[in-house]
């Protein structure tokens, strides 16, 4: 079991015990007071779980966030006096900042998420954290190094204090959109969400999808498909989208490629390697119904036998075709999904004793552990960085800034991914309305589901691995 998921599994113990306390405090009402007082205080207890304690949070708000990295990005002479955020040095420009800091929660923020203001002469940026936040906290100031160098950064706390001693880090990165990239994405739409800015950028971009993404096709059995054939059609959309999506960004179609192996099923292929590891849901044991928008042939086309020896085939081949310089991939250690952990080793085996080697590796999270509301606040902000709580990994940021045409351009290419298409469930419609109401939280302009909100923001954040 993953470590999410054992998180998972106590918070809803966790959560049964509650409602089973509160069940039984509003049957004691209920006799020793008056009958009808349970029904609406349970009614309003209700309404507060899912306007304020319904996110998954699995740490306190009050613990730091410990990160460590490399001495010789620190920058010294960093002073923060009445909100003016200055420093003694100059900072390169197209640096990635990261700037730590101890934000504190006034009691409103208890009750409406706290925002860092990050103000500068022609900006504004909103960086939010958890609702009760007292600890350390990485801003991230990338893309605001000329309004820092003339002393004209400027942060204010919106229900939380900014306080203590700031430090500073940046990190040089070279321009990765000169170079020829490959994004990595275990699913039809990963590699829009981490890096549609990245991609649509690079002069010679490919993007590599791993999976179908053929489960949990409830949406196409409301249209009254069989479940068999409601997982084939939501994979074979899936499978057009990767191919045809990236073309909005400008990568050519035969630089688009589906693997088209089965979802969720990443990690039973590579503990059997030579065996095949069927759909969960499309009783399928071949690969080939979800490769058939590919421009070319494939290794495994010979057989469609979906085994983790015929996965790293595949990739081999493409690794020598495309030769990428840079490969975009999940982080092995931020992002939890079995899938994505599954897809970064898929890659590092492919790699090893190949002629072609790339020059960096660049490592996203789709997903957390410890906070699956992450990146929090508004579309359009920027990206603080995430919770992390264990400082022995040396980790180095790379911040992407995006203009508001670029975050445009990228709503729109989730837009036109079918997964993110359906509506959200009734409950968590209601959710998302008393939030807006009660807890100030907006929704995304650009669609419902909840990745229109995560993703589509000034920055795109990477991790050198």
């Amino acid at each position: 079991m993953s470590r999410k998921q054992q998180l998972l599994k106590r918070h809803r113990r966790n959560k049964r015990v509650g409602v089973l306390i509160g069940l039984l405090l509003l049957v004691v009402i209920g006799v020793w007071v008056v009958w009808w007082l349970p029904l609406v205080l349970g009614v309003l207890a209700w309404v507060a779980h899912e306007a304020w304690f319904a996110d998954h949070l699995f740490y306190a708000p009050g613990d730091d966030y410990r990160y460590r990295f490399c001495a010789d990005a620190e920058v010294t002479g960093v002073h923060l006096e009445g909100g003016q955020l200055r420093v003694d040095q100059p900072v390169d420009g197209a640096a990635t900042l990261v700037l730590a800091i101890t934000v504190k929660s006034r009691w409103l923020g208890r009750f409406f998420d706290p925002v860092v203001e990050i103000s500068g002469a022609d900006s504004l940026d909103r960086q939010a954290f958890e609702r009760g936040v007292n600890g350390v906290r990485y801003l991230n100031l990338s893309g605001l190094a000329q309004d820092l160098k003339v002393g004209e950064l400027r942060l204010r706390g919106r229900f939380c204090r900014v306080q203590g001693v700031p430090r500073l880090w940046a990190w040089a990165n070279p321009d990765y959109s000169a170079q020829r990239v490959m994004v990595i994405a275990p699913h039809a739409d990963d590699a829009e969400l981490a890096a549609f800015g990245l991609y649509s950028q690079a002069q010679k971009p490919w993007v590599v999808t791993l999976t179908a993404g053929e489960i949990e096709a409830e949406h196409y059995q409301q249209m009254g498909l069989d479940p068999v054939e409601a997982s084939r059609i939501k994979g074979r959309l899936r499978a057009w989208d990767s191919i045809a999506v990236p073309r909005w960004a400008g990568v050519p179609e035969a630089q688009c490629v589906q693997l088209g192996y089965f979802c969720l099923q990443l990690p039973a292929m590579r503990a059997t390697p030579e065996l095949p590891v069927a759909s969960r849901e499309a009783d399928l044991m071949d690969v080939r119904l979800f490769r058939q928008f590919n421009a070319f042939p494939l290794p495994a086309d010979q057989d469609g036998s979906p085994t983790w020896h015929n996965l790293l085939a595949d990739l081999r081949q493409l690794l020598l075709m495309a030769r990428p310089q840079v490969i975009v991939l999940p982080h092995p250690v931020l992002d939890p999904h079995p899938d994505h952990i599954c897809a970064q080793q898929a890659v590092i085996e492919a790699l090893q004793g190949l002629e072609w080697q790339p020059t960096t590796l660049l490592g996203y999270a789709n997903h957390l552990h410890d906070n699956d509301r992450w990146p929090m606040g508004d579309a359009g902000a920027g990206i603080a960085l995430p919770p992390q709580f264990d400082d022995t990994l040396e980790l180095r940021p790379c911040s992407l800034s995006l203009s508001l045409a670029q975050q445009r351009d990228k709503a729109m290419a989730l837009g036109m991914m079918h997964d993110l298409q359906p509506a959200p469930p009734f409950k968590r419609r209601v959710r998302r309305w008393l939030q807006r109401v009660l807890a100030g939280r907006a929704r995304s302009p650009y669609g419902e589901n909840e990745f229109f909100r995560k993703a589509v923001r000034r920055h795109e954040l990477f991790w050198r691995l």
